[in-house]
């Protein structure tokens, strides 16, 4: 620490004092400053002290600087100004010229987002870039606490105090497979559902899913993979079945059109991609503005 940190000198006289120098009064001061005459009188006292040289002399009814006054207004002043005004002016943000670097958590469900995100930024924000970290709902708080992200588009389950979130998309999860190679159905009963082989996304690296996690019905898993991103390739040209959320599925059957969804034979709660950030960062204007685009881009796609 810079050992004039360390003084017995509260930098808020500084500001008192040059209210005062200003004034040319006491009186004149308090009323500016919305304090007491008293309260200014032994604010100058504890300034005098520290600085160990008188900076107001007396003059009629009013008060004239010292030469050791006038030298430490002239070093004071611009910095308190700059100080106040620092203070008080809300923070500039042009996008049109914001150079900011975002980092962004996208789950690998997000694929959605980003190339309409994108297109937005080329019009609205031809400056600003965006590194995308992925994240997933395990590790997303991790990824705040180490502010490894600004911002980012996820499934979360509870998340520690700090964390801000916002619902973007949400739908059921639903089965995708290849008609040509399982028999599911456009209606599947349970026992044609349990019939086939799975493929499941797990981000612990095991045998179990949602399904088994939070329906508590048993599949019989043939390949259990950590992204959604590997599903379609998989299914298609394959008997087995995926359990994934419509929001992915939309996503899937856009490049895959041969492959096919169906409801799930029993009840599994709705998947929900939600916005989260700080708190911290609420009042970061270019935060905001990645948080509006990611909600604009929602809003077209729902």
């Amino acid at each position: 620490m810079n050992r004039n940190y360390g003084r017995d000198l509260d930098l808020n006289l500084l500001r008192v004092f040059v209210v005062v120098a200003e004034a040319g009064s006491v009186t004149e001061a308090a009323s500016r400053l919305y304090v007491t005459q008293p309260a200014v009188s032994a604010a100058i006292k504890r300034l005098t002290a520290a600085i160990g040289a008188p900076l107001f002399a007396r003059a009629g009814r009013g008060l004239v600087l010292t030469a050791r006054g006038r030298g430490l207004l002239a070093a004071a002043r611009p910095h308190v100004d700059a100080l106040v005004e620092a203070a008080l002016s809300p923070v500039a943000f042009d996008a049109k010229t914001s150079e900011r670097t975002l980092r962004l958590g996208l789950s690998d469900s997000s694929d959605w987002l980003l190339p309409a995100m994108l297109r937005i930024f080329a019009r609205e924000a031809p400056r600003m870039r965006v590194v995308v970290v992925p994240i997933q709902f395990r590790t997303v708080a991790d990824a705040f606490a180490s502010s490894r992200i600004d911002a980012a588009v996820t499934v979360a389950d509870e998340l520690p105090a700090g964390i801000e979130r916002r619902p973007l998309r949400s739908g059921p999860f639903v089965c995708l497979f290849d008609p040509r190679h399982a028999r599911l159905g456009a209606r599947p009963t349970l026992k044609r559902y349990l019939a086939h082989d799975h493929v499941i996304v797990s981000y612990n690296g095991d045998l179990r899913g949602v399904v088994e996690d939070l329906a508590r019905v048993q599949r019989r898993v043939r390949v259990s993979v950590p992204s959604f991103q590997q599903v379609g390739a998989i299914v298609e040209g394959s008997a087995l079945v995926a359990t994934v959320p419509a929001l992915v599925a939309t996503d899937i059957l856009a490049l895959r059109r041969k492959l096919r969804v169906a409801p799930l034979p029993f009840a599994l709660a709705t998947a929900a991609v939600e916005l989260l950030w700080r708190s911290a960062t609420s009042d970061d204007p270019a935060v905001a503005f990645v948080r509006d685009v990611v909600e604009r881009v929602a809003r077209e796609r729902a």
